[in-house]
């Protein structure tokens, strides 16, 4: 399967845009943003699991990357909130089995640099944020690899940043508010995947915003 898998190509897809299909666990279903690849592949998802539902032990023969939207995210070695930030690098394996709230998970997958060893699990509730470039806005760093960089960025209402370019590419998820730029408008939930040297002049107005944000990996 290729979806989305050109990479020199901006995507960009709204919560109207989700189309939900069943994975091969009962009770686990996935809004696919981009893949390459069938079961096993290269694959950025949104992946929902129902109340008590649990996905059959596999190891991450690429490296697995997860933000916790909604919900408790568990496996055999931790519960993991909302708001949790967890990678699982290349050879590393779990058995994920979801509680009674069910839950909801932002996943990126075979995208680990062999190098990338690190296992990390961050509270983002609980970690600390630093000034951005500009007023209004508050960075949290997640992770960072070799010109990777992975953080999580509040955007203050009304708060303006000057056109820049992404070498590298950048990918966001919106997790609050409204994120814009000249391009469009991005509610709670949207996708949006800028290639390799695109540029833009993001902006928020009276809801501000927050922002999963990935660069340098395209």
């Amino acid at each position: 399967m290729k979806l989305n898998a050109d990479f020199s190509q901006r995507v960009v897809i709204k919560p109207e845009d989700y189309q939900w299909a069943p994975s091969p666990a009962a009770g686990v279903e996935r809004m696919m943003l981009d893949r390459v690849g069938d079961e096993v592949a290269r694959a950025t998802s949104l992946v929902r699991y129902a109340p008590d539902s649990e996905f059959p032990a596999h190891e991450h023969s690429g490296g697995e990357e997860i933000l916790v939207l909604e919900g408790e995210f568990a496996d055999e070695h931790g519960t993991y909130p909302a708001g949790t930030y967890i990678r699982n690098p290349i050879g590393s394996s779990h058995s994920p089995r979801i509680g009674s709230d069910g839950c909801l998970i932002f996943v990126k997958l075979h995208q680990f640099d062999p190098g990338d060893t690190v296992q990390k699990v961050i509270d983002t509730r609980a970690s600390e944020w630093f000034p951005g470039l500009v007023e209004g806005l508050a960075v949290m760093p997640l992770h960072e690899f070799q010109g990777e960089r992975v953080a999580l960025v509040r955007w203050a209402p009304n708060t303006r940043f000057q056109r820049h370019t992404h070498p590298g590419g950048e990918e966001i998820l919106v997790l609050e508010g409204t994120f814009q730029d000249e391009f469009g408008r991005y509610p709670r939930g949207s996708w949006i995947r800028n290639p390799h040297f695109s540029d833009h002049a993001p902006f928020t107005e009276a809801d501000g915003a927050l922002i999963y944000v990935k660069t340098g990996h395209l």
